[in-house]
């Protein structure tokens, strides 16, 4: 099954890469409705968790080129920089926070630290 998946994503993982990367930019930029439940800081997670993902699709689409892993890492961190950036200079109903650029630095080190602990341990796959 594991093997399947594999060979399934294999040549896709680029484009998945591409398209959560655009999904971010568009979700920053929008104009949201408020949640009907206001949870203090939650928003701080959904950023570790888009910049992980973001960070971890990155590393395995672009493991079996010369790119090295350093330069993808501080390709999201800095993609999140410019969001943030943007969020504050094109829009008028979104704000730019450090706190946020925290939260996508800490989503982007657990996904660096995850991808390094498996493929340390499994170099076949």
């Amino acid at each position: 099954m594991l093997k399947h998946t594999k060979n399934l994503l294999k040549d896709k993982l680029i484009i998945i890469a591409i398209l959560i990367t655009l999904s971010i930019a568009i979700i920053s930029l929008i104009k949201l409705e408020k949640a009907p439940i206001q949870v203090n800081h939650i928003d701080k997670l959904e950023h570790a968790f888009a910049y992980f993902v973001l960070s971890l699709v990155w590393l395995l689409a672009l493991k079996t080129t010369k790119i090295n892993k350093y330069i993808i890492v501080f390709c999201c961190f800095f993609y999140g920089i410019i969001i943030e950036v943007l969020q504050v200079t094109t829009t008028s109903y979104r704000s730019g926070e450090i706190l946020d650029i925290m939260a996508n630095t800490t989503g982007i080190l657990i996904a660096f630290i995850v991808y390094n602990s498996f493929f340390k341990k499994n170099k076949a796959i």
